[in-house]
């Protein structure tokens, strides 16, 4: 074989090479581009998230230093609004806070699949023993107690996946609020120890995706 014959034939390979590799790129940018199109027919919507009440066993604040104990159970809902795409939710922490401030430790929530207009509640129980928070905050706390009710915000984050027929999507994070005004009998200091006090709160959430 000739050099110009070999020098032919490595051009042909590498014609062939080009030629399966624009196959290949594509093919996946037409998959690529069906996914995107049957997302953006679907239009996927956010899973809408309300605060139905909040249960108190425990808020008490010391100025001395500044600590602040919380302890509460939550009921939360969630409900997919899409006809045909579900929602897995993974890794969802819940924790309450404080005018920006974390005050509870994040409590994770099970991993759940949510079908088609389906609704999910969840009821964690959060806590917070002797948490330490700004000067600032606890004389802000003192006032909000001494008017009886506090406003602190429910906070959930995570990821969640939507899957449309067989197909799963990638992650994308989640971060829902929930103001909950806690409203006590007694404006004199929330609750130290006792009886807990369940207040009812019906709360549409913002949800962040």
């Amino acid at each position: 074989m000739t050099a110009k014959e070999c020098g032919h034939q490595e051009e042909e390979e590498h014609r062939l090479y080009r030629q399966l590799f624009s196959l290949f790129l594509g093919t996946i940018v037409l998959i690529l581009f069906i996914i995107f199109l049957i997302f953006l027919i679907l239009r996927p919507a956010k899973p809408a998230f309300v605060l139905r009440d909040a249960t108190i066993y425990q808020f008490n604040a010391s100025s001395m230093p500044s600590l602040l104990t919380t302890n509460m159970q939550v009921t939360l809902s969630s409900r997919n609004p899409n006809e045909r795409i579900g929602i897995y939710y993974q890794k969802l922490d819940i924790y309450a806070s404080y005018r920006g401030q974390q005050i509870t430790l994040p409590t994770l929530l099970p991993e759940s699949y949510q079908g088609h207009k389906e609704v999910i509640d969840w009821s964690p129980f959060l806590y917070g023993s002797a948490v330490p928070v700004s000067p600032f905050l606890t004389g802000a706390l003192e006032q909000d107690q001494n008017t009886g009710s506090v406003l602190v915000n429910i906070k959930v984050d995570g990821n969640v996946k939507w899957k449309v027929g067989t197909w799963i999507s990638g992650k994308y994070h989640l971060h829902v609020n929930c103001p909950a005004l806690l409203v006590f009998k007694e404006p004199t200091g929330g609750i130290a120890a006792g009886p807990s006090m369940k207040i009812q709160i019906t709360q549409h959430c913002t949800v962040d995706v």
